[in-house]
């Protein structure tokens, strides 16, 4: 009887390897894909634009934030039509690479990065950046989650400034299932790394999964040693964890606060951050 329990747990878990690597295709490295209106795709670890155009910030810097639960729900269109209006930067986690979402992007003159941190039921997944114009370069970088071997992404990128600064956009979604905070800290390191010698403005934004106490210590001390502030928002209405600590961040260095909200959503899991600085 107990070899034959035995047989039935090996049999289940090879079930089990065999679908996730049927299912899920990871890249060897980090995959950056660029996305043009008017150019094919192309795919790197790191992207440098040889011809960059300046985003224009004499009216501010408008940015939207948001996990968008790979368009899981059926008005994510709507919402995103809603969120992105009038904004010169959009972030999201989770994002789906579906020939939906393909085609938004193309309809509203988007230009995208977007790190494919593996691929499922060939669609890639991860976090992408949508902005007015390419940025000057792009890195993407991705942290296997423990637990579920799958990665979570981040995207460090910089994009010219029409008053001649140069910004620097992390873009992340945090591991998450983790044994204490070791590939947490080793995640948020990889990205802070560059900022410590980085001397223009920064927004580092995004699902940090801060759902403890300890995790929220890390990412608060990781992001103040290289001279980041945190966006606070009035009314909060960023989506909290059982313990009721928040999970979405803005920070940023660099510039000036001018407002920030979170409307309420039923199109994700999370609600956005909408946020507008003025350059310095």
């Amino acid at each position: 009887m107990f070899k034959k329990i035995i047989i039935v747990i090996a049999v289940l878990i090879t079930l089990a390897v065999v679908s996730f690597h049927i299912i899920f295709v990871i890249p060897n490295k980090p995959n950056l894909i660029t996305f043009s209106h008017n150019a094919s795709n192309d795919i790197y670890s790191c992207y440098q634009n040889p011809a960059p155009k300046a985003i224009d910030v004499s009216d501010g810097l408008s940015l939207a934030v948001w996990n968008i639960y790979k368009q899981n729900r059926s008005h994510w269109q709507s919402e995103l039509d809603k969120l992105s209006t009038g904004k010169d930067l959009v972030l999201l986690q989770e994002a789906s690479m579906t020939q939906e979402l393909r085609q938004w992007m193309t309809s509203g003159q988007w230009e995208s990065t977007h790190v494919n941190a593996f691929e499922a039921f060939e669609e890639s997944a991860g976090v992408l950046n949508l902005a007015t114009h390419s940025p000057l370069e792009a890195c993407a970088y991705t942290h296997e989650e423990p637990w579920l071997r799958l990665p979570k992404s981040a995207l460090w990128s910089r994009y010219q400034l029409s008053n001649g600064e140069v910004l620097a956009v992390i873009n992340i979604h945090a591991v998450n299932f983790t044994f204490g905070t070791q590939d947490y800290e080793e995640q948020l390191e990889s990205l802070t790394n560059n900022l410590q010698k980085y001397r223009g403005p920064v927004i580092f934004a995004g699902d940090f999964n801060s759902w403890s106490e300890a995790r929220f210590a890390v990412l608060k001390e990781a992001l103040e040693k290289v001279g980041l502030t945190e966006v606070a928002f009035a009314p909060d209405n960023r989506t909290q964890f059982i313990t009721g600590l928040m999970l979405d961040h803005v920070f940023y260095r660099g510039l000036d606060l001018e407002k920030a909200k979170t409307p309420i959503t039923d199109a994700s899991d999370h609600n956005p951050m909408l946020v507008t600085f003025q350059a310095q």
